[in-house]
């Protein structure tokens, strides 16, 4: 309690902090079906509560087959593992991105080939994809950032003629589409999260989306330590064995209660995040007509499910400074991910065949604000920022 004291002593600001930038949201039923779990007497990996959100991702995305893992970092190292990433081998993938997404290819001797993103979705740019290929490249993982589809057609399309596999990042993405899709059903492998941050949680949790038949088995093997005991349990095998490489990447039946009550609501709890970010952008045109600041940019054939709400401030003003103000005014704003190129990890094991302008600009200018279940002092923080702007 004293450290807390002297913590909020040396950091008046906190003080006055009002607004978080998220709030896990509750939809009720969470304690309900932890007690079932408990109640069943199973609480490791893959019991009933495992099943039904299976069952129920399958559902909610389209996909072919569902695992849920403990993270959407795990899901990303079953992939790599999946589709046998060697050292040497080329992975395309945005700068722009959690570092997740290049270290799971890493961790295998993977090179992530580090390519630019759209300035008006902050994906990556589809049409810089073909000049980063070589005969080393073996993947493109398109991240959908802020639950915005990439233009997958294009990439599935050059993913076709080099014959190469596709990975979604869809971590941001559950309930997201694009021409009518789910994201996450559109590559041959796809990987979501559930951490607290984002629309639909269990505290940490994400799912491996397999769309190719031909990785069915063999993720079921990787996910269970190497061995064959999915099959086995389901009478395809006669003995118990070790058969390949894997770890443990199953979350206990305790997680997997918590998010099964989450994804019931999924289509719920997606609507009213719509709403607010809708909100949110008719308050901040405003903004945008004076040339303070950029709104997101949301492509005709896709429908976001309301993740993140940014600004892209004008580069006239220090985007430091900003987010400092907006904190001693109590909102808790922040920005994203500092770029992977640039960063001491991204030199030493990633690669780049140009320029990253775009990745680069962007990263120096964004500003994400809250928006979580239940928050409803939008006008709030527009007057506070547009307040800070006109500085």
């Amino acid at each position: 309690m004293a450290v807390l004291c002297w913590y909020l002593l040396e950091n008046p600001s906190k003080l006055r902090s009002q607004i978080p930038f998220n709030k896990p949201h509750l939809v009720g039923k969470e304690s309900v079906y932890i007690e079932e779990a408990h109640s069943n007497g199973i609480l490791a990996g893959d019991g009933p509560f495992t099943a039904n959100c299976h069952k129920k991702l399958v559902e909610l995305t389209g996909s072919g087959k569902v695992l849920l893992a403990h993270s959407c970092t795990a899901a990303l190292e079953m992939a790599a593992i999946l589709i046998d990433i060697k050292p040497g081998d080329e992975v395309i993938m945005p700068s722009y991105t959690f570092v997740s997404t290049a270290n799971a290819f890493v961790l295998r001797g993977g090179i992530p080939v580090f390519v630019d993103v759209r300035s008006d979705t902050l994906n990556l740019d589809e049409n810089l994809i073909e000049d980063a290929i070589t005969p080393k490249t073996k993947a493109i993982v398109p991240v959908h950032y802020a639950g915005v589809g990439c233009e997958m057609e294009k990439i599935l399309t050059i993913a076709k003629k080099y014959d190469l596999i596709v990975i979604e990042d869809a971590a941001q993405s559950i309930c997201s589409r694009y021409k009518g899709k789910s994201l996450g059903s559109l590559g041959d492998l796809a990987c979501m999260s559930f951490h607290e941050t984002k629309n639909i949680h269990c505290g940490e949790g994400g799912a491996l989306l397999i769309n190719n038949p031909k990785f069915a088995e063999r993720a079921e093997i990787i996910r269970e330590k190497g061995t064959n005991r999915t099959q086995f349990f389901r009478g395809q095998a006669d003995k118990y064995r070790w058969v390949d490489i894997g770890s443990s990447f199953l979350p206990g039946e305790l997680v997997a209660s918590f998010l099964f009550a989450q994804l019931e609501e999924a289509e719920s709890i997606t609507k009213e995040r719509i709403r607010i970010w809708n909100t949110y952008h008719e308050l901040f045109e405003c903004l945008e007509k004076t040339g303070k600041a950029r709104r997101p940019i949301i492509p005709v054939e896709t429908e976001h499910n309301g993740h993140i709400y940014y600004m892209l401030i004008d580069r006239s003003f220090d985007r430091d400074d900003v987010l400092e103000q907006i904190e001693r005014r109590g909102i808790n704003a922040v920005f994203h991910y500092q770029p992977l190129h640039a960063s001491p990890a991204g030199m030493k094991y990633g690669s780049t065949r140009s320029a990253l302008p775009v990745t680069e600009d962007m990263s120096e200018c964004i500003i994400r604000l809250p928006l979580w279940i239940g928050f409803d002092q939008h006008s709030r923080v527009l007057g506070e920022l547009s307040d800070i702007l006109a500085e």
